[in-house]
């Protein structure tokens, strides 16, 4: 500000006003102090400032590398905390990098509140992070008496549209890739076992361990390709645990000659963006991310205004979209 004020010809505190667009400053000096500015090439340190008055206006997110669902995440976070004067700091968990490392990343950048998107970390350590900071966890629940907000979809009521869309397709060997412990999967295997025995089912229920990548889906589609080359019957539709799990279970299906939907159908969850981008379309369980994103700021900005308010829990509704991956079953299996 020194250079700007000596090549401007005027004092410090008038480059100030300048900068900080308060009145003080005369039309034809605001004009040269910007030109000079702009040809030296000097940008006001916002965030100085702010970290000045004791505010970084930053949210800090966490998420996770290749979650496709984070992804569409981030892209409804941004204009929300943009509408309510925040910036945003990204930090990813990935191979070799561990949550809690990308958490105190942000935290370590100042960041005043943390969203995280499908934490895995336990119940102990997010009512932990709650009591340092402001805290949003997406998809991953928390106890109750944690201080932390929570924002997901009705898990099981996804999975019952799912499963009830199959059995009028006229499924009954359905089976169910669990996720592991990623978001919202221990809330998916429960709905899946729930659904079969309301639909009279129970003896034909199946899960399967997995994960939520498409390796985990190819290493099952690989599986149940082996049982049917050992002559036991293909199951006629999989519930996978997310969108990129099925990707897998449709790679591993295609090459192993089994035709989707005629011999099997194939619902994801998520409906990421990936879900669009295959040959055929994805049958899948929409959650709204924009929504859920939205909900997330709010959330956090609400918390950093109001310190003293209780925990809060935003459900939002899914929505079945039925796609290509989807029919009735083959007709010796409905017989």
């Amino acid at each position: 500000m020194a250079d700007v004020a000596d090549r401007a010809g005027v004092s410090r505190a008038l480059v100030s006003i300048v900068f900080r667009n308060q009145p003080g400053a005369r039309q034809e000096t605001r004009e040269r102090v910007l030109r000079v500015a702009e040809e030296i090439g000097y940008r006001p340190d916002s965030a100085a400032r702010l970290l000045a008055r004791g505010r970084s206006r930053t949210l800090g997110v966490m998420f996770t590398v290749h979650q496709t669902f984070h992804t569409d995440l981030i892209e409804g976070i941004y204009p929300e905390a943009e509408r309510l004067g925040y910036d945003v700091l990204l930090s990813a968990a990935a191979e070799g990098r561990s949550e809690a490392k990308a958490v105190e990343a942000l935290l370590g950048h100042r960041c005043e509140a943390l969203i995280l998107l499908g934490p895995e970390a336990d119940p102990a350590y997010l009512d932990a992070l709650g009591q340092r900071a402001v805290t949003v966890s997406v998809s991953r629940r928390v106890p109750r008496a944690a201080r932390v907000d929570f924002v997901h979809s009705a898990e099981s009521k996804g999975v019952r549209q799912a499963m009830d869309y199959l059995v009028e397709l006229g499924h009954r060997r359905i089976v169910h890739i669990d996720g592991g412990r990623g978001p919202g999967s221990a809330e998916r295997r429960r709905s899946y076992r729930a659904a079969m025995r309301r639909h009279g089912l129970e003896p034909e229920s199946r899960v399967i361990p997995g994960e939520h990548t498409e390796q985990s889906g190819i290493e099952t589609g690989r599986l149940l390709l082996a049982e049917r080359d050992r002559g036991l019957p293909l199951p006629t539709a999989v519930l996978a645990g997310n969108d990129r799990c099925a990707m897998g279970v449709l790679m591993a299906l295609v090459r192993g000659g089994v035709e989707v939907p005629r011999d099997m159908s194939v619902v994801g969850y998520d409906d990421s963006h990936v879900s669009h981008m295959m040959p055929i379309g994805l049958t899948t369980v929409r959650q709204d991310a924009v929504l859920m994103a939205e909900h997330a700021v709010r959330f956090a900005v609400e918390r950093l205004e109001d310190p003293e308010l209780r925990p809060r829990e935003a459900v939002l509704d899914p929505k079945l979209v039925v796609r290509g991956t989807t029919g009735p079953p083959p007709r010796e299996a409905a017989g």
